[in-house]
């Protein structure tokens, strides 16, 4: 029998092979260990390429860093990032900037009706020398329109541009968006309200509406974008009653929707701007919920039109609860003082529906540290996309509120530690619903220009959209093109 021949060749080669597989193997699996590793953050996306996530990342007030993981910035360049802080709302200069072209519009719509006369040429007063005043009382609640132009005004002077969120632009072609300096609801409760004689046709109010169409639909600006990138004023309910369907294109600052259809005004288009709280503000607050004994408290109009039906069907179910405060009052006399001390010494406050879905009330109770029991089916909230509410707020249904012992074994039921919560985020929330001069980082002002800047993106996609046609459109006036267009659209 032949002997088999050893062949080295053959054993090299089955060896090789082997160890070929092996290798083969091993890095098989280390390649898929990669990739799971991998997986645990979102390193293969250019970060580049996605919007500055800082400027709104507002709703979380620990000091972990910002966590809105898809936020918007608007075309224009952001400053370099400086070293975070521990509360990324203090970094100012993390904020994108939002350049506004502001129309010189004539004294009379807006300081002039504050009494103050142009020297000059000039229809803006030197701020930096005085401030005109405005009204006090119930007029202030309203005022937002104030607050935002002397902003922009005093966004040219030297060392302002740094802090501010929005810039004044004096070339419509680099704005993002078009500002109408129109103080309509001033103009409202200087020429109706204060004047109820003159509320026919011919009024100062109407005047100066009409005047306002005919000045934008001269605009070249106004022109080209059809109205959608200028923004537009009209926080009291009724200001802008004759001009609204006209410019409804544009975008609103308003207090709610409750009187505008929803082809005029709605939340995707619109900003919902906070009203002015009118009651003492809660300076060094070391109240805790054994210190304030009226667990829930309401001071106000008791019978309302519209939706503000409920407030009387809820003075009958709680009048006679004890530790309740349910009450008529007004701002006449000594009333704004008496409801701040109310308001104060209470653990809740009632935020209820009136002849509007909104009303001041809430805003007087965020700044009196009082926690707010919002009974308001068609209530809109500012800032609502980044500030989560029901972190300091309770809300209630209309018709559980009507519910016999609902509302008030609702309210019993939250205890000391839960209220405690909430009242500690009221303190930390509250600046984001402060309006003043200076305006400050983090206030109502800035909080209102940031709205504005997360719109930007839905301006310029509308604005494209509706181009797409200009060349080939019949029976319609094709787009303008001979005006530069803004850059910042493109």
């Amino acid at each position: 029998m032949a002997e088999r021949n050893f062949s080295p060749v053959g054993f090299f080669s089955r060896n090789s092979l082997l160890c070929l597989f092996t290798i083969t193997s091993i890095l098989f699996v280390l390649s898929w260990l990669s990739v799971l590793r991998s997986t645990g953050g979102p390193r293969f996306i250019d970060r580049s390429l996605l919007p500055n996530s800082k400027p709104f990342a507002v709703s979380d007030n620990s000091n972990s860093e910002s966590q809105n993981p898809i936020d918007i910035e608007p075309s224009i360049e952001n400053e370099e990032k400086e070293p975070e802080e521990e509360n990324c709302r203090k970094c100012s200069s993390n904020y994108p900037i939002l350049k506004v072209f502001m129309y010189d519009l004539p004294a009379e719509f807006h300081f002039g009706l504050l009494n103050w006369t142009p020297e000059g040429e000039s229809v803006w007063p030197d701020i930096r020398t005085k401030i005109p005043a405005y009204p006090g009382g119930l007029n202030l609640q309203h005022s937002i329109e104030y607050w935002l132009t002397l902003d922009l005004l005093s966004s040219e002077f030297p060392g302002f541009q740094n802090a501010h969120t929005a810039i004044r632009v004096h070339n419509s072609s680099e704005a993002d968006v078009v500002f109408v300096p129109f103080f309509s609801s001033l103009s409202y409760n200087h020429f109706i309200k204060m004047r109820p004689r003159r509320k026919g046709k011919n009024n100062g109010n109407n005047q100066l509406q009409d005047k306002l169409v005919k000045f934008l639909n001269a605009q070249a600006e106004w022109n080209l974008s059809e109205g959608r990138n200028h923004i537009i004023m009209a926080h009291h309910p009724n200001s802008m009653l004759d001009a609204r369907m006209k410019l409804s294109s544009s975008m609103f600052i308003l207090s709610d929707f409750g009187r505008y259809p929803p082809h005029v005004a709605n939340v995707g288009k619109d900003v919902i701007a906070p009203y002015k709280h009118v009651i003492k503000g809660f300076i060094n607050d070391t109240s805790d919920f054994d210190s304030r004994p009226t667990l829930l408290y309401f001071q106000g109009a008791i019978y309302r039109k519209d939706g503000g039906f409920i407030r009387h069907e809820l003075y009958y179910l709680l009048r006679d609860e004890k530790d309740v405060h349910f009450a008529f009052g007004n701002t006449q006399g000594d009333g704004i003082n008496k409801a701040s001390i109310g308001m104060h010494s209470s653990k809740f406050c009632l935020n209820i529906a009136g002849d509007t879905p909104s009303s001041n009330r809430l805003f007087d109770a965020i700044a009196s540290h009082c926690v707010p029991v919002i009974i308001s089916d068609e209530i809109e909230l500012p800032y609502e996309d980044v500030l989560d509410y029901s972190e300091f707020c309770i809300f209630v249904r209309t018709s559980d509120s009507l519910k016999e012992k609902f509302l008030i074994n609702l309210i019993r039921s939250i205890k000391k530690d839960e209220w405690t919560r909430m009242w500690r985020r009221l303190k930390e929330v509250e600046n984001h619903f402060e309006f003043q001069y200076p305006s400050k980082e983090g206030d109502a002002v800035q909080m209102i220009w940031q709205a504005i800047v997360r719109k930007v993106p839905s301006i310029r996609l509308k604005l494209h959209r509706s181009r797409r046609f200009a060349r080939t459109s019949v029976g319609r006036e094709r787009v303008k093109t001979s005006m530069q267009m803004p850059k910042n659209f493109w």
